[in-house]
């Protein structure tokens, strides 16, 4: 692993050199000459999307700065998929992307305030163990209190959970059994039928899942749809022994699994943008269309 600098800025100049490469490869004759050997009817190409989106690179009209708050950020191709869907999104807004790295395990220590302070939004996304957790909970509460727009992805997603039965419903010992087996409050659990379940991967939730969005909610208003598909990877689950008592103090559970079991999206209504998925949007986001929870 190699040390990666707090800040790090991905240029529209950058961006541009990579996705202008199918423009060069046209104007070089490949597809052509790919057509030609496969023996397929040549037809010229519309490039006009793409064109557009290079042409976005190039003259961004603002700047953005998105703070990622995670564990493995010495390493921040872990996050690669949650990297270019924020540029996906950056792009259909002719911004340019300033990231801003940070260690969940320094904001343990030193606070959120002293990293945070001047970003335009954060973003805390997945990761499994207890390792830097304390951090992803603090920086999700800054969010909170400042009103900085915040997008929490699996683990984000139930760390925001815990930072609001802590904080907000007063839970004393609110925890996921993931981290404390013995959690006075396992806000975030297995569900009952995963419990006995010894092989790990056997308790996992993997792959393509439908949800049911609310109506009148931000997921609705962003998604535009009553029900969507989204990628998972997860073990633990919301615990809905909690459930009334989270929208009792103001918490929205805007998505759910079509039998309205499973808690897949939370967000607060009270604050600029606040959302969690349960799921990896990132996943599904592509540079000519960016994912909605992302853009």
């Amino acid at each position: 692993f190699c040390d990666v600098p707090v800040e790090c800025v991905i240029t529209s100049q950058d961006a541009a050199s990579i996705y202008e490469v199918p423009l060069k490869l046209e104007r070089e004759g490949l597809a052509h000459q790919a057509l030609e050997a496969l023996q397929l009817e040549q037809r010229p190409p519309n490039l006009s999307q793409w064109s557009t989106l290079v042409e976005r690179l190039y003259n961004p009209t603002r700047k953005v700065e998105i703070a990622i708050v995670g564990k493995y950020v010495r390493l921040n191709d872990a996050y690669l998929s949650v990297v270019e869907a924020l540029r996906h999104a950056a792009i259909s807004l002719d911004a340019e992307l300033k990231l801003r790295w940070i260690n969940s395990e320094d904001i343990q220590d030193h606070g959120a305030e002293r990293y945070l302070k001047g970003v335009n939004g954060i973003v805390v996304p997945g990761g499994f163990g207890i390792r830097g957790v304390d951090g992803k909970i603090a920086a999700i509460q800054h969010a909170r209190d400042h009103q900085i727009p915040f997008l929490g992805l699996c683990l984000g997603m139930q760390c925001s959970v815990i930072e609001w039965a802590r904080h907000v419903a007063k839970l004393e010992g609110a925890n996921s059994s993931e981290f404390d087996a013995e959690a006075a409050n396992p806000v975030i659990n297995l569900l009952p039928e995963q419990q006995d379940v010894v092989d790990l991967g056997g308790t996992m939730r993997l792959g393509l899942y439908p949800c049911r969005l609310a109506p009148n909610t931000l997921a609705f208003n962003l998604y535009g749809e009553e029900v969507v598909y989204e990628r998972h990877r997860h073990r633990y689950e919301f615990n809905n022994a909690y459930r009334s008592l989270f929208v009792e103090t103001g918490y929205v559970i805007s998505g759910t699994s079509p039998d309205g079991r499973l808690v897949e999206i939370v967000e607060l209504p009270d604050h600029p943008f606040f959302i969690a998925s349960q799921f990896h949007p990132e996943f599904q986001s592509r540079p000519s269309d960016p994912h909605p929870l992302f853009r």
